[in-house]
């Protein structure tokens, strides 16, 4: 965020921003001028008027003026800052750009709140529109949130909260580059309702949040910082640090203390390489796991109406991170593989093999199980990355958006769990029979490979057994809404393999 000479907020990082070009405008003068429709507003426009000229001030004013509203900026020094505007906007001082529109934006910082309170003879009766963010150390301080302290200084007034999570940015590029809901708070419905109006015509989705006293969550919008990511994040780094040890334990460690090889140098690619598949795997496991646990706490229950436990609620909710995260890890996996052969140390063990073939004197090296094992097992992965993938396609919000509710679950359910089966079948590909081989238990600790196969084999197992009419039958049932011992007695249609694929409730 960044100050101006009116000072308000914009939303695009400072850091995005090369030094030279630190003073100079969001919205150049090109921009402004090449655009025809920003020239005049249509007659009989509704006159909207904005108290402050930093960049978010410029970038609402081409939005407004762009929707066909007719726009008055307050200044406290409109020569400078005329030509930064669209030529169709009226900039002017704040004391004569409050008085005719009905709807202004306040564009200015809390703490330059109190310099208006000069112009509230002409603000009474007028719509106030707050788009201010308070820092996050302001957002603690202060116990009222900015809109409620704006409407406490002008009681006259009606004060809406809006437009405060929408970035600068995307006002000037539209809405299709950014979220597209705005949340809406007031006292007065008459007030949210013109607000969202507003919303509309400029393209975005207005999102009702309620009286006033909403403002405060509205403005801590912007303060989060992917806060459905955080606990996925998590559980993907402490698995990283996990296996990481783990392998560093048995590749590196081991041979330095037993055989005094020195092979430090598999620290940056090749033990984080062997670490990847492992996470990926693992978050892989855990999207799906959650569902078992419920459709086996239902089967016990007999019912759908009782709440699950919160940690597994929660569990639920963060899946789709939890899976985005395990394709990151898998994809991650894959550039790495093809980055193996690339390294000094791959080319030193190459030249080696071919000298101590040569000393054995040993004309064809082919090994038929091999060979047949590696083709296997990169096509395995393959095509459970290209799963994964697809999975990860979907759920954009975009591609998630043109799909139906069974295409969605049928990518999302049916496709996961063949992108687990897949998986499972090259981790086992890859490990063939290492598992059964004693040099393989190094510090006597059993290879990764066996430790991850641990969940999903629980959770192909525990799905192969919902497939079976006893288990899916009465989990059809429970789920149509029939309850053990309960009110709810019906007979399962005839069609109910149907049924279930279709109902999600």
């Amino acid at each position: 965020m960044k100050q101006h000479s009116d000072g308000f907020f914009y939303h695009i990082s400072h850091a995005t921003r090369m030094p030279g070009e630190i003073d100079k405008p969001l919205i150049s003068h090109h921009l402004v001028d090449s655009d025809g429709s920003l020239a005049e507003p249509p007659v009989g426009a509704l006159k909207v008027g904005i108290l402050g000229s930093g960049d978010f001030a410029r970038s609402l004013a081409t939005r407004l003026v762009g929707s066909g509203f007719s726009v008055v900026v307050g200044s406290r020094n409109p020569k400078r800052t005329a030509g930064l505007f669209p030529s169709s906007a009226q900039v002017t001082f704040q004391e004569e750009a409050v008085t005719s529109p009905g709807i202004i934006f306040v564009a200015v910082f809390r703490e330059h709140y109190s310099s208006l309170c000069g112009l509230s003879d002409q603000l009474a009766g007028k719509i106030l529109v707050d788009v201010s963010n308070p820092t996050e150390q302001e957002h603690l301080r202060h116990l009222e949130s900015n809109a409620e302290y704006l409407a406490s200084l002008f009681p006259t007034c009606t004060v809406v909260k809006a437009f405060n999570v929408i970035s600068a940015w995307t006002l000037q590029a539209g809405p299709r580059d950014g979220n597209r809901q705005v949340p809406i708070c007031s006292d007065q419905p008459e007030a949210k309702r013109t607000i969202s109006e507003m919303v509309h015509a400029m393209g975005f989705m207005p999102l009702d949040m309620g009286s006033l006293v909403s403002a405060r969550e509205v403005e801590a919008m912007p303060l989060h910082l992917l806060p459905a990511w955080k606990v996925p994040a998590l559980l993907a780094l402490g698995l990283f640090v996990c296996f990481f040890a783990y392998n560093f334990t048995r590749d590196v460690l081991q041979p330095y203390v037993q055989e005094g090889k020195n092979k430090f140098y598999k620290l940056p690619v090749s033990v984080v390489n062997t670490t990847l598949p492992c996470v990926a795997y693992v978050l892989l496991s855990l999207v799906y796991l959650p569902g078992v646990l419920a459709a086996t706490l239902q089967l016990r229950r007999g019912t759908k109406y009782h709440r699950f436990p919160d940690w597994l609620d929660h569990w639920l909710q963060h899946r789709k991170q939890i899976g985005l995260l395990s394709f990151f890890c898998a994809a991650l996996h894959a550039l790495y593989s093809f980055c193996l052969p690339l390294r000094r140390s791959h080319r030193y063990d190459l030249v080696n093999l071919a000298v101590k073939q040569m000393l054995t004197n040993k004309s064809h090296l082919w090994v038929e199980e091999e060979v047949w094992r590696m083709e296997i097992y990169l096509s395995l992965g393959v095509l459970a990355l290209g799963t994964l993938s697809l999975l990860a396609i979907t759920s954009l919000p975009s591609i998630a958006n043109s799909l139906n509710w069974r295409e969605f679950s049928f990518v999302q359910s049916t496709l996961g769990f063949v992108a687990l089966v897949l998986s499972t079948l090259h981790t086992l590909t890859y490990g063939w029979t290492r598992a059964f081989e004693e040099s393989r238990y190094k510090f006597y600790l059993p290879p990764t490979f066996t430790l991850t196969l641990l969940v999903p084999c629980v959770i192909i197992l525990a799905k192969g057994l919902f497939l079976l009419p006893c288990f899916s039958r009465r989990l059809t049932k429970i789920r149509r809404g029939w309850e053990k011992d309960g009110a709810v007695k019906f007979t399962l249609p005839a069609d109910s393999i149907l049924a279930e694929k279709t109902s999600h409730v």
